[in-house]
C-alpha cells in the first residue's frame, strides 16, 4: 500500500445492491421463500396445466393455497391465466416469459441441493448428536 493510498478496499458481496437502491431481492426471496410457488414453478415449467392438474402435481397443497400461489405468480407477471368460455369454465395456467427467465435459477438451486443433500443430512447429524436436546425444526 502506497504512502498516499488510505481508503480499505474489499470485494464486492456476492449479492449486493446500490446504496439506497431497492434491487429488488427482497420481493424474490419472498416468492422463492414460499415452497409452493417453487414447486408451482418446476411444474409449469413443463408446459401449460389445468388447475387440478397443479393440484395432483402438488401432493400436500390445498385448493387455498394453490389458488393464492398461482395468483401470487400471476400479480408478479411470473404466471399467466388462461380461461376458455366452456361450462364449466377451463382455467389453465403457464410460464410467462418473465417466468421461464426464472426457471434457471431455480434448476441452479435443485442442482445445488442434490449435490450437496448428504453433505447437509451428516451435517445436521453430527449437530443433532453434539447438541442433545435443540433439535432446531
Amino acid at each position: 500500500m502506497s504512502a498516499g493510498h488510505t481508503a480499505v478496499t474489499t470485494p464486492r458481496p456476492a449479492v449486493w445492491c446500490e446504496d439506497g437502491v431497492d434491487c429488488g431481492i427482497r420481493d424474490l426471496l419472498d416468492r422463492l421463500g414460499d415452497k409452493w410457488s417453487v414447486l408451482t414453478v418446476v411444474e409449469l415449467a413443463q408446459g401449460v396445466r389445468r388447475f387440478r392438474e397443479l393440484q395432483r402435481a402438488l401432493p400436500g397443497i390445498s385448493q387455498r393455497m394453490l389458488t393464492l400461489t398461482v395468483r401470487r405468480l400471476e400479480r408478479d407477471g411470473l404466471v399467466s391465466r388462461t380461461v376458455h368460455p366452456t361450462v364449466p369454465p377451463q382455467v389453465e395456467y403457464e410460464l410467462t416469459p418473465l417466468g421461464h427467465s426464472l426457471t434457471h435459477l431455480v434448476r441452479a438451486m435443485t442442482d445445488w441441493s442434490y449435490d450437496h443433500h448428504d453433505a447437509i443430512v451428516d451435517s445436521r447429524q453430527r449437530w443433532d448428536a453434539a447438541n442433545p436436546g435443540s433439535e432446531i425444526r
